[in-house]
C-alpha cells in the first residue's frame, strides 16, 4: 500500500483547515500559500471532502470552508478514503483474482495489511493528529527499515 500525493495533501490541508478554522471559514487560497499544495489540487480535493460531508463551504465575503463535524469526530480514514485514495496493497485490487483468476501465493498477507493500515486510519482522528497524540511509534512495535547492503537487503529495528 502507498499513500500518494492525494492522500498525503488531503490530510496536510485537513491539518491546517483544523488548526485555523476556529476564528471561521479558511480559503483555499490561504492553505495553498501555507503549505505550498496548488490551489486547483486543492479544490478538486476539497470537492470530494465536501461530497462526503467532511467539510463544509460558506460562500461569501468571509467565506471558505470549515469542518462538517468536530474533528474529534473525523477519522484520518475519512479523509483518505474521501479523495479516492486507495487503500490497497494487492495486486488485484481486493478480487482475489491475481493468479490467473485465483488468489496469489501472498494475497492474505497484502489483504491483512490493508485491513491493518484501514483499522488504523479509523483510529486516529484530526484532532488527535492536530494535538499531537500520534506518536511515531506504538503499541511498542518498532519501526523497520531496509537497508541495502552489497546487494542484499537488511532488516534493522
Amino acid at each position: 500500500m502507498r499513500l500518494t500525493t492525494k492522500g498525503r495533501f488531503a490530510v496536510t490541508a485537513m491539518v491546517d483547515l483544523t488548526q485555523r478554522g476556529a476564528k471561521g471559514p479558511v480559503t483555499l487560497a490561504t492553505i495553498s500559500e501555507r503549505q505550498k499544495i496548488s490551489l486547483s489540487y486543492l479544490e478538486q480535493l476539497f470537492s470530494k471532502l465536501r461530497k462526503n460531508d467532511v467539510v463544509a463551504s460558506v460562500r461569501g465575503p468571509g467565506g471558505g470552508y470549515c469542518l462538517a463535524r468536530p474533528a474529534s469526530k473525523i477519522s484520518i480514514a475519512d479523509i483518505v478514503v474521501a479523495v479516492d485514495e486507495p487503500l490497497d496493497a494487492t495486486k488485484c485490487g481486493r478480487m482475489g483474482d491475481c493468479n490467473e483468476g485465483e488468489p496469489c501465493s501472498t494475497h492474505d498477507l497484502w489483504m491483512g495489511l490493508n485491513d491493518k493500515i484501514l483499522d488504523y486510519l479509523q483510529h486516529v482522528s484530526l484532532q488527535q493528529l492536530v494535538d499531537g497524540q500520534i506518536k511515531a511509534v506504538s503499541s511498542g512495535v518498532l519501526p523497520v527499515t531496509l537497508k541495502k547492503m552489497a546487494g542484499k537487503a537488511a532488516v534493522t529495528a
